[in-house]
């Protein structure tokens, strides 16, 4: 059990759009105070990312879908630390706070007086956490970017979608924005860490934070298959690069994925497909042998998977123990039993708006469920 863990963190957000928002929206669901700085008149860039809105009843106000998902839990104060006396209240919460979290481009603060040595002085045990596109040094530490530039800048784009020569083929994106979320989870790993550490020094530390550092990170495997091999991985569509088959498939009525991990489920794949002869041949028996072969084997299973419904694949695969999956729409996933078991859809009551839907985090479970926070109006908590 999580929740309450940083009972008594301060946190002072000065983070917008994704990437911040999503680590103080983690620390916030683990039990820390946190305190978002908004512009007095816009507020946050996402509370106008929309529609679709849910209205404030009886005022002309509203809150985005966007801005709900990454700033539940948060009191909000509206500042505009342009001015002096702006700059000198969010001092004034820094010299109290644990943690403070801002994605302004590299030396925005330091214009006024808000930069971590400043801070730092008022401050020593702070924990200060930079989020920035291309970090605080380098040739383009100057540059604002957004999620969209990293995923290709990072080469993520280069090998996602469909290859060369075939409907559809071209570099393409995510559905939602990856790199953002990651550098999320990456920050509030880093700001856990940093708090950890404060613990035996006394002291804060400065956390520096780059989308485009994550981005390179996250290729993972395909970044590792890059620097084993030397060849950049092609984009391949729904198919892995180092497993096969697992990949989406056809079948008779709409599309199942099917995701062979090892030989064993492979060999339990062709005894329900009858397929046994492939199970045997030296250009399948092995998931290398599958790589290098695929383009065969992918004709023989498409044509194999066409021949029976979904339902009748998706029986015989559960009773042999065969990794498959469904591709939901999102009203499906919401109304999955095993999405509904584990409480992933959860409410906040606001007083004026009412019931708040939104998804649970996934680092906390059981009775918590019903206990957070809804996000804040614009200036809900006070204004400077």
């Amino acid at each position: 059990m999580l929740k309450g863990a940083l009972n008594g963190i301060k946190v002072l957000d000065l983070s917008r759009i994704l990437a911040g928002p999503w680590c103080t929206q983690n620390l916030a669901d683990l039990g820390a105070e946190v305190t978002k700085v908004e512009h007095p008149r816009r507020g946050d860039d996402t509370r106008g990312w929309g529609p679709p809105y849910l209205d404030v009843p009886g005022t002309d106000a509203r809150m985005s879908a966007y801005f709900i998902c990454c700033n539940r839990g948060k009191r909000s104060v509206v500042i505009d630390y342009s001015t002096p006396e702006g700059a000198e209240a969010v001092r004034m919460l820094a010299r109290e706070a644990d943690v403070l979290v801002e994605n302004y481009k590299a030396g925005t603060l330091q214009r006024y007086g808000l930069d971590y040595d400043t801070l730092k002085a008022i401050n020593p045990s702070l924990v200060y956490l930079s989020i920035t596109g291309f970090g605080q040094d380098g040739p383009m530490a100057d540059k604002p970017g957004y999620d969209y530039v990293f995923q290709g800048m990072g080469g993520l784009m280069s090998y996602t979608g469909m290859p060369d020569g075939e409907p559809g083929a071209g570099p393409l994106r995510t559905g939602v924005a990856v790199v953002d979320l990651t550098t999320g989870m990456y920050a509030t790993s880093a700001v856990l860490a940093a708090l950890f550490q404060r613990e035996s020094t006394g002291r804060g530390t400065y956390l520096d934070i780059a989308l485009l550092d994550v981005a390179v990170a996250m290729n993972a495997n395909q970044g590792s298959n890059y620097l084993v091999s030397g060849e950049s991985p092609k984009r391949s569509g729904n198919a892995h690069p180092n497993c096969a088959p697992y990949e989406v498939f056809p079948c008779s009525d709409g599309y199942l994925i099917l995701a062979i991990g090892n030989d064993g489920q492979f060999t339990r794949f062709c005894q329900i497909a009858n397929l046994d002869v492939l199970a045997g041949d030296v250009r399948y028996s092995t998931n290398s042998a599958r790589i290098e072969n695929i383009d065969d084997l992918r004709l023989v299973l498409r044509e194999t998977m066409a021949t029976r419904t979904r339902k009748q694949w998706t029986d015989a695969f559960d009773a042999s123990g065969v990794p498959w999956g469904p591709i939901n729409t999102m009203e499906e996933v919401f109304s999955h039993p095993q999405v509904r078991h584990r409480g992933l859809v959860t409410y906040a009551d606001h007083p004026t708006m009412g019931r708040i839907p939104m998804v649970r985090n996934p680092m906390l479970s059981g009775d918590v469920l019903d206990a957070f926070c809804p996000p804040p109006l614009l200036g809900e908590h006070g204004q400077s």
